[in-house]
């Protein structure tokens, strides 16, 4: 019987997902202890900031003004979701490199927002850009480490999706 962590399927990948939690967390963490909520810590470049917001939605606040319960249902979503890419991926080979890092960037973001969901009840987003002018002002929602992970997953597997099945790498 081949165990499920095994040589063969993707699982040396979740190293990725650990190395996007420990990114995310980390970033969280240092924002937190040296800048306070809701203020521009740093003006990096005339469209770019780092900040320190809370957001008890998910994407864009979604949802973030609903009295909490959205915490729960997020936290459900995110857990659900984990757990099926989870069996995704120690279901698809190792050669199939491309997928398995997609499915493992998007496992640890997740996991990198629920752990502030269970611990704060609220997701910490730091990276904010906008554009300014003097009659003109857009922000564009700020975002963490975790996000970029689940973006940047989620593309990648929507571009092997669109390009068709990805082949094992040839040896």
């Amino acid at each position: 019987m081949t165990s499920l962590f095994s040589k063969e399927n993707g699982s040396r990948f979740l190293l990725w997902s650990l190395l996007v939690i420990v990114l995310d967390q980390l970033t969280k963490y240092w924002i937190s202890s040296t800048i306070p909520v809701d203020t521009v810590g740093y003006q990096v470049a005339s469209f770019f900031s780092i900040v320190h917001v809370w957001n008890e939605g998910a994407a864009f606040s979604f949802l973030a003004s609903m009295g909490g319960w959205q915490r729960y249902f997020f936290m459900g979503i995110a857990v659900v979701i984990c757990a099926v890419l989870l069996f995704c991926l120690l279901k698809t080979s190792r050669e199939k490199k491309w997928t398995c890092l997609a499915i493992s960037l998007v496992i640890g973001g997740a996991l990198g927002n629920l752990i502030d969901r269970i611990l704060w009840s609220h997701v910490i987003d730091f990276l904010l850009f906008y554009i300014k002018t003097d009659s003109f002002f857009y922000a564009y929602p700020a975002f963490n480490v975790a996000d970029i992970a689940v973006c940047c997953g989620a593309g990648l597997l929507v571009i092997i999706g669109f390009l068709g099945k990805e082949d094992p790498v040839k040896k």
